[in-house]
């Protein structure tokens, strides 16, 4: 049932002006009041107890009354004035009633002479009992749904029974006694913060009770972080002055823990945060200076049991941020230090760059302060998101990369090369560790796009070299790459395996049908590359093919053509690898060799000494490579250069090794085979930023310049950073050909094409 506004509620008895109804109405409301009033004892009295059979008589009982009033009272123009007038007499029941039995309560405290406890118990059953009557009488009368009710149920400045009744309680017993209660309840507290055990469920309903009348914040709040502060301020200057700040954070921390847990226990959400705040500021911002000097020395000196303890003390305060930028800060400056000093060994012993040892220092500093991470902070997730910031910024620029943000991937493709080569002196154990490793740093690179450019490329060399440790180990690694990166990333990198078995069935087969052929004293395997998968360059040289292979090369191509008719070989003897039998010499000897090589060493089969001129006719080869393959073989005393562009077999030659590897890169073609790479990259990364772009224009048909740069930037950031002047190139472009244009009237907004 609703009835008035508690404004009007606290006046209705000296000023109800309705009109007065028929005798006869009158006598019979009073006479079905005093039957409802018995209903209204007994919930009030004992709301636990209230049987459904209670909850109906009452119900039936109120419904009554307004059925006390006849319909031939209700008339157009009055009839509405009847009812309402017989709900305010209802209404001024009610409220006599709350008020009689508010009163009664408030005597009953006055005279009790009790301790805080007891007297917050005595509080608290009273206030449950009339809360919980009240609720259950508004509930019964809310669920009466006579037709006759609409004549008083939309009225403005109507209140809920229960609303009316706590505005009695609020007026005539809790402005009596919010000061008892108040003192009782903080008085409680301290016993508790003290170490006593004290009833933590009759504070909480004293509290709610607070809540409920909406006078929590005004006569409550303010006096418990009050309270905290009066009891906290000279414990924070006695324990700092006593004991060392470990003792004292230990301490700090532990009483921290307690007002949470009591804020958890019986204080609204709202003060919880309010009331640590407090506490915080009390007790940690007075020592801040101190904590912050502590926590540094201990990070400088990695004493990770001061910082365990420390952070326990602290991970629940807001300091904690702080903290955490600042183990992000010392990780960054450590690596980047250590880079340093690097880079000064490097330029002091004047040594080229080794891969393993960049990768050794990454992992390194990477093991040291992960161990920090885990080991002090718990693995906290605040801790590790500002360690991996920090492993970010070292990883990726350094004193040994500079400002090429391409040199650590492509140091740590190198190195993950040198690690599924054979003869690595790597157990099988050890090499998955390493390549976990490989993966734990190239989650920190940026270009992500640069490291699969140069791994495929080292790949390439360990598969068609047959150098790579096995098989197993390289699927593993594209595994972890996959995991990591998406099937797309290391699709190419899958399909390069896949070529090299199919290869080898290829050979096989070839093999079985050149048996039968005469004259063919020569052992070939061959490699059919995917020209779309492998990162390989075609020779530009006009390589003459030496007649002792010629014959195999010709059987082979036609072989394959009736295989696969329609399909274009393309001979890559700037990869190819061969082993020549000496027989010039007493002792035989197997060289192994390149293809330039090769070409090189079979035309002394005929003379002994050769000219340049006469040997770049021979084999095709240009001039600055042929004599950096001639620099090979006088550097392994094969050849003999004592006059100028004069080159003599050695027929003196001696080894240890029976089996003599000639195959060495060659300078120029390794640094081209770089330069090309980051080419290639720099393309790349042009078609994907121009994709990019058309895709979000055919999306949003129309976009600004700044909005369309910060999303490419989004889109792309998971493989590399790209520039934004890269990016507005790649715009400029579109526009000429004509994929998006300007909008009328702008010079920064585009449309899509």
């Amino acid at each position: 049932m609703t009835i008035m506004s508690s404004s009007e509620a606290s006046n209705a008895l000296a000023s109800v002006t309705h009109p007065t109804p028929p005798a006869s109405t009158a006598d019979t409301i009073a006479t079905t009041w005093a039957s409802v009033k018995q209903g209204v004892d007994h919930i009030m009295t004992k709301p636990q107890a209230v049987s459904p059979v209670n909850w109906v008589d009452l119900r039936s009982l109120i419904y009554k009354y307004f059925s006390a009033i006849p319909d031939s009272d209700i008339s157009a123009t009055t009839g509405r004035d009847v009812i309402i007038m017989g709900c305010q007499t209802l209404h001024d029941y009610l409220i006599q009633y709350f008020i009689t039995d508010v009163k009664l309560l408030k005597d009953q405290s006055d005279s009790l002479q009790l301790d805080d406890e007891a007297f917050l118990r005595h509080y608290a059953g009273a206030w449950d009992r009339f809360s919980s009557g009240a609720k259950t009488i508004s509930h019964i009368v809310s669920s009466i749904k006579s037709k006759r009710l609409h004549y008083f149920k939309d009225q403005e400045g109507v209140l809920e029974v229960r609303t009316v009744a706590l505005v009695q309680w609020k007026k005539n017993l809790f402005f009596h006694l919010h000061t008892t209660l108040a003192s009782a309840i903080l008085r409680l507290m301290k016993r508790q913060r003290d170490g006593e055990t004290v009833d933590q469920s009759l504070i909480k309903n004293v509290v709610d009770s607070f809540v409920s009348l909406d006078v929590y914040e005004e006569h409550l709040e303010t006096l418990f972080l009050d309270a905290a502060e009066k009891y906290y301020k000279p414990q924070s200057q006695l324990s700092i002055a006593e004991g060392n700040l470990l003792d004292y954070l230990t301490k700090a921390g532990q009483c921290l823990e307690e007002e949470r847990d009591r804020a958890d226990r019986y204080l609204p959400l709202g003060t919880r945060e309010k009331l640590l705040s407090k506490c915080e500021h009390i007790l940690i911002r007075p020592h801040a200076d101190l904590i912050w000097e502590t926590f540094q020395k201990s990070l400088d000196f990695h004493n990770e049991e001061v910082l365990q303890s420390m952070y326990a003390s602290l991970s629940h305060t807001s300091e904690l941020e702080r903290f955490r930028k600042r183990f992000e800060e010392h990780v960054k400056m450590a690596g980047l230090s250590a880079f340093e000093t690097l880079l000064g060994e490097i330029l002091e012993e004047e040594d080229p760059l080794d891969p393993k040892a960049y990768v050794d220092m990454l992992l390194e500093v990477y093991h040291k302060y992960s161990g920090t991470v885990t080991r002090s902070f718990g693995g906290e997730v605040g801790f590790v998101a500002s360690f991996d910031k920090a492993c970010r910024e070292f990883v990726n620029r350094n004193a040994v990369t500079g400002s090429s943000t391409t040199k650590s991937p492509e140091l740590l493709a190198k190195h993950a090369d040198a690690l599924l080569r054979k003869n690595n002196k790597v157990t099988e154990q050890d090499l998955e560790a390493a390549l976990n490793h490989v993966i734990v740093l190239f989650k920190y690179i940026e270009d992500k796009d640069v490291f699969p450019t140069f791994y495929a490329v080292t790949l390439s060399k360990r598969l068609f070299l047959s150098i790579s440790a096995s098989n197993e180990s390289e699927m593993s690694m594209i595994s972890k790459l996959k995991e990591v990166c998406g099937l797309e990333y290391t699709n190419k990198l899958q399909r390069m395996l896949t070529d090299i078995s199919l290869s080898k069935d290829l050979t096989d087969e070839c093999n079985e049908r050149m048996q039968d052929h005469s004259g063919m004293n020569i052992n070939f395997s061959i490699m059919v590359l995917g020209a779309n998968f492998w990162p390989l360059s075609v020779p530009t040289n006009n390589f003459i093919i030496p007649p002792e292979v010629l014959r195999a090369y010709d059987s082979f191509s036609s072989y394959y053509q009736e295989k696969h008719s329609g399909r274009r070989l393309t001979w890559l003897w700037n990869y190819s690898s061969n082993e020549l039998l000496t027989d010039y010499l007493c002792q035989k000897y197997i060289l192994m060799t390149s293809s330039y090589q090769m070409a090189v060493l079979l035309q002394y089969n005929t003379q002994e000494t050769i000219s340049l001129d006469e040997l770049m006719i021979a084999t095709g080869i240009r001039k600055n490579i042929l004599l950096q393959v001639l620099a090979l073989l006088v550097k392994a005393q094969i050849l003999i250069n004592e006059d100028t562009y004069q080159y003599d077999l050695n027929l003196n030659f001696k080894s240890k090794k029976l089996r003599v590897l000639l195959n060495r890169p060659i300078k120029a073609e390794v640094q081209a085979e770089s330069s090309e790479l980051l080419k290639i990259i720099e393309e790349d990364r042009q078609y994907v930023i121009q994709a990019t772009i058309v895709r979000i224009m055919k999306e949003r048909k129309n976009i600004d310049i700044q909005p369309l740069i910060q999303e490419v930037v989004s889109h792309i950031s998971p493989r590399f950073v790209p520039k934004v002047p890269d990016i507005k190139k790649v715009i400029k472009k579109l526009l000429e050909n004509e994929y998006i244009e300007r909008m009328d009237g702008t010079t920064d907004t585009f449309a899509y094409v």
